[in-house]
């Protein structure tokens, strides 16, 4: 969307107020008797108030109504989105999906929300610890109706079509090619234009952060200030009809319903920030001598287990790139693996998710979703022996 403007950093302190209310951050102190314009000031915590500085994460709001001024939450109906982990049976085979279908306008309208579906995940959210990954198929902007998830961060690849992502912290706009993390707590809404399709990586209990570059030095991979945040954008808006706030917790969904829009600060300042990526600017590690050099220097982000180098989750990709090497087969090697690898399409390159942990798919992942390709191991059967026990070396 032209116009849209961002402020630049990766975990960096930032502060904005919309330019309609100057002087909305108050000087001095977070939470002062009087906010500037009646407005409250409400804070978001990321983490635990005791953590060391650099894990801290919170951002402080001011906002025209505090987010707990509504009626109760009710359980409603998840659909796909879940995390039962035991539908079906373990399958240990290499799985590969078709394109996901994409529903018509025409035939129903599904918005963001309403098209999550699981694919496959692990661990549990109530002890903060594990990993799912969705789909997101729509056709439909999100209408009086925003999202919040109480159990982890997601991180939103859109594979098909722009979204439109409205926060309490402003507005994202996020294209094909690049990715999106609104993390745990933080109200959004999503508008789309036309058929649009992506993937989620959600994480519970960690968030996600630049991996460490050792002997790479100090430059290279994702640099963060490459990392965009939305800057302040108020509505002042009564909804006489109902606003739902949707809340995922313990894997299921809660609605409640308000009489106002959610997205009503008008400044913040913290280091807990929704923010997005373009993957054009992920500077590529490679080889140059021989063999291939292991995929995790292909690393955009990572979510550290409490294992040192163990990753809940690293987010990777596998972008355009010379390849120069010397007496080394072009494609990669084949590889077995502990690390459980989804990878997923997104326009000109490979994104991928690693995992430390044993991912279960679910029934709609194996059945309900008729996508499954169910002859991808025949892509292997044309392969053939190419020993010769008489093999001699070639002389120099």
């Amino acid at each position: 969307m032209a116009g849209l403007k961002y402020l630049s950093g990766f975990g960096n302190e930032l502060s904005s107020e919309d330019p309609r209310c100057p002087g909305a951050l108050p000087e001095g102190q977070n939470s002062p008797q009087v906010c500037p314009y009646g407005l409250y000031a409400e804070q978001l915590s990321g983490s635990a108030f005791t953590c060391p500085r650099p894990a801290n994460k919170r951002s402080w709001f001011y906002r025209i109504l505090p987010s707990v001024k509504h009626k109760p939450f009710t359980a409603v109906p998840s659909g796909n989105l879940t995390e039962n982990w035991n539908e079906v049976e373990p399958d240990p085979n290499q799985l590969r999906w078709l394109p996901f279908t994409i529903p018509k306008s025409t035939e129903k309208k599904v918005d963001f929300v309403a098209g999550l579906h699981t694919v496959c995940g692990a661990g549990d959210a109530k002890s903060r610890n594990g990993i799912g990954i969705h789909m997101y198929t729509c056709n439909t902007s999100m209408v009086d109706r925003c999202f919040n998830n109480s159990d982890g961060d997601f991180l939103i690849v859109p594979q098909q079509g722009e979204i439109l992502i409205t926060t309490e912290f402003g507005k994202m706009m996020v294209e094909p090619n690049e990715i999106c993390v609104i993390q745990q707590g933080m109200r959004f809404s999503v508008d789309v234009f036309g058929e649009t399709r992506g993937y989620i990586l959600e994480v519970y209990g960690a968030h996600f952060e630049l991996p460490d570059l050792g002997p790479i030095g100090a430059n290279g991979l994702a640099n963060p200030r490459d990392f965009l945040c939305p800057v302040a954008w108020y509505e002042d808006r009564k909804v006489a009809t109902g606003y739902t706030v949707i809340n995922k917790y313990q894997g299921k969904l809660f609605a409640c319903q308000q009489d106002f829009s959610p997205f009503n600060v008008v400044a913040w300042h913290g280091n807990y920030t929704p923010y997005k990526y373009n993957l054009k600017n992920f500077m590529v590690i490679n080889c140059v001598a021989f063999d291939h050099a292991d995929p995790s220097i292909f690393t955009v982000l990572t979510a550290k287990s409490t294992r040192p180098g163990v990753a809940i989750a690293d987010f990777v990709i596998f972008p355009p790139r010379w390849g120069v090497a010397d007496h080394t087969f072009r494609p990669p090697y084949y590889h077995r693996k502990t690390m459980i690898t989804y990878y997923m399409p997104s326009s000109n390159l490979i994104c991928s998710h690693f995992s430390s942990f044993s991912m279960a798919v679910t029934k709609w992942g194996l059945q309900t979703c008729q996508r499954l390709d169910k002859s991808y191991y025949q892509c292997w059967e044309p392969l053939r022996s190419h020993f010769n026990p008489n093999w001699k070396p070639s002389k120099p």
